[in-house]
C-alpha cells in the first residue's frame, strides 16, 4: 500500500510540475522530424510528419482536408473575420488554453489582495520596475536583431515573444540554485506574475485574431455584469458563473476577434473569493474552499493534460526550422531578458531610491534574470499568435520558444560562477510569505 502511494506520489509530483507538457513537446518535435516513421517499426505503428500536420488540422465538422488550401484559408479568414473551422489546433489553443489562462489570471487577481505580492506598492515596487526591464529588454533585443539582420518586415510582429517567463519552470530552476525560502525566489516569482498579467494585455491588444469588433465587447460587460449578479445572489459553484458569464465572455472575444483563449480572464475577478492570499504555489491554498479556488482546484489537473496537448499540437517544428527568427527569440530572452531585469533593479535602487529584498545582490539579480529567460509555454503562445499562418517563419521563432531551456543551464553556470550557495531553510517562498 506504501509502494502504491509513493508511486502515486511521484506520478502526480511529474504531471504537477509540467511533465506532461515536456511529454508533449518532445512527442510532437519526434513526430515532426520523422522518428516515429522508421522501417525498424511495424507500419501500423509508423507516424509520419505529413500525418502530424493532418491530425493537428483536423475539423471535427469537416474531416480533414488539404493541408495546402487549410494554410491558404486560414490566411485569408485571418484577413476578414478571423473565423475558421473546429480543428484540432483551435480546440486545443482556443478552447482548452482558456483554462490555462484562466488559472492565470487568478494568480495575478489573488496577487493584489491583501498579503498579495502585488498589494503593497512599496514592496512591490523594485520587481515591477524589473519586470518592466524584463519586458522592454526583449523587445529592444529582438526587434534591433531584426534591424540588423534587415528582417523587420518578417519578424517584427513577434517583439512580444521573448518577453514571456514561464512561471512554473523558472520557479523550478530558481528553487535548485537558490534553495528553498530565498528572497531571491519570492521576488522572481512577484516578477512572473506581473510578466502574466503584462502577457494577458499585450496578447489582447498586440495580437487581434483579425481587426477588433468592439460591439461584442457589450456581451463581455454583460458577461462580467452577470457574473457580479451571481456573485450578490451568493452563488457558489465555480460551474454557474463558468457555463453562464464564462461562455457569453469566451463566445465575446471570439466574435469580437481578441484571442479567445483570454475569454475567460473578465469574469475572474468577479467569482467569489478569499480576501487574503497566502502566496502563489502556497500549500495552505489547497484548504480553501471559495468559489475561486474551487474552481483551481477542479480544473488545475485537468489543465496540466490540456497543456501536454497544446505541447503536442504547436511544438512539432523540425530541426531544420532553426533560422533567423529562433535566434532574434533566443537573444531576446537570454540577453534581453536579464540585462533589462539588472538595469531595471539598479535604476530602481540607485535612480528611485528604492530597495532590494534582505538578503539579495546584485549577484542573485543577474542569476534571477537568466532564470526568467525561460519563455517556453507563453512564448510557444505567442509564437502562434504572433505568426498566424504556419510556415518556415512561425517555426523558426517557435523554435526559438522550445530552446529558450537553454536559460535553465545558463542560469546554474552563472549562480555557480558567482558562488551561490543554495538556501537550506525549510519553507518554501510561497509558504513562508517572503512573496508577501
Amino acid at each position: 500500500m506504501t509502494g502504491h502511494t509513493q508511486k502515486h506520489g511521484i506520478i502526480r509530483t511529474l504531471i504537477d510540475n509540467s511533465f506532461l507538457l515536456i511529454a508533449g513537446t518532445l512527442f510532437a518535435l519526434l513526430w515532426a522530424n520523422g522518428a516515429f516513421n522508421l522501417n525498424s517499426l511495424p507500419e501500423g505503428l509508423r507516424l509520419t510528419p505529413e500525418q502530424y500536420i493532418d491530425f493537428i488540422e483536423f475539423d471535427l465538422a469537416g474531416g480533414a482536408e488539404d493541408v495546402h488550401e487549410e494554410s491558404s484559408q486560414v490566411a485569408d479568414d485571418h484577413e476578414s473575420g478571423g473565423h475558421h473551422g473546429l480543428t484540432i489546433h483551435f480546440i486545443i489553443n482556443d478552447i482548452f488554453m482558456a483554462l490555462f489562462f484562466a488559472i492565470a489570471a487568478k494568480e495575478v487577481w489573488e496577487s493584489m489582495l491583501p498579503g498579495g505580492a502585488l498589494s503593497n506598492p512599496r514592496k512591490a515596487a523594485t520587481p515591477l520596475l524589473a519586470t518592466f526591464g524584463g519586458i522592454a529588454g526583449p523587445a529592444l533585443v529582438y526587434l534591433g536583431g531584426c534591424l540588423l539582420t534587415g528582417q523587420m518586415s518578417v519578424f517584427a510582429d513577434g517583439w512580444a515573444v521573448p518577453c514571456a517567463t514561464d512561471i512554473a519552470f523558472s520557479y523550478l530552476i530558481a528553487r535548485v540554485i537558490f534553495g528553498n525560502g530565498h528572497p531571491a525566489i519570492a521576488f522572481l516569482l512577484l516578477l512572473a506574475i506581473a510578466d502574466d498579467a503584462a502577457g494577458l494585455i499585450i496578447l489582447a491588444v498586440a495580437y487581434p485574431q483579425a481587426p477588433v469588433e468592439v460591439k461584442w465587447f457589450l456581451l463581455t460587460a454583460a458577461a462580467m455584469i452577470l457574473a457580479r449578479f451571481f456573485k450578490r445572489a451568493r452563488i457558489q459553484s465555480h460551474w454557474a458563473y463558468l457555463i453562464g458569464p464564462g461562455v457569453m465572455s469566451w463566445f465575446s472575444f471570439y466574435e469580437a476577434n481578441i484571442h479567445a483563449a483570454l475569454g475567460l480572464v473578465p469574469i475572474i475577478p468577479f467569482i467569489p473569493h478569499a480576501h487574503t492570499d497566502l502566496g502563489i504555489f502556497a500549500k495552505q491554498e489547497l484548504h480553501r474552499d471559495d468559489t475561486l479556488n474551487e474552481f483551481e482546484h477542479f480544473w488545475k489537473l485537468p489543465v496540466e493534460f490540456f497543456l501536454g496537448f497544446f505541447g503536442l499540437a504547436n511544438a512539432g517544428v523540425v530541426f531544420s526550422s532553426v533560422g533567423t527568427g529562433t535566434w532574434l527569440v533566443l537573444a531576446g530572452l537570454l540577453i534581453g531578458k536579464p540585462l533589462g531585469i539588472t538595469l531595471m533593479t539598479l535604476l530602481a535602487e540607485k535612480g528611485f531610491k528604492l530597495e532590494k529584498p534582505a538578503g539579495m545582490d546584485y549577484r542573485h539579480v543577474v542569476t534571477l534574470g537568466m532564470v526568467a529567460g525561460i519563455g517556453f509555454t507563453v512564448a510557444l503562445f505567442v509564437s502562434v499568435a504572433a505568426f498566424k499562418v504556419a510556415g518556415p517563419v512561425q517555426d523558426s521563432v517557435k523554435m526559438g520558444a522550445l530552446l529558450s531551456f537553454a536559460a535553465a543551464p545558463l542560469a546554474v553556470i552563472i549562480g555557480k560562477a558567482l558562488r551561490i550557495q543554495p538556501n537550506q531553510a525549510i519553507e518554501t517562498a510561497s509558504e513562508s510569505h517572503t512573496a508577501d
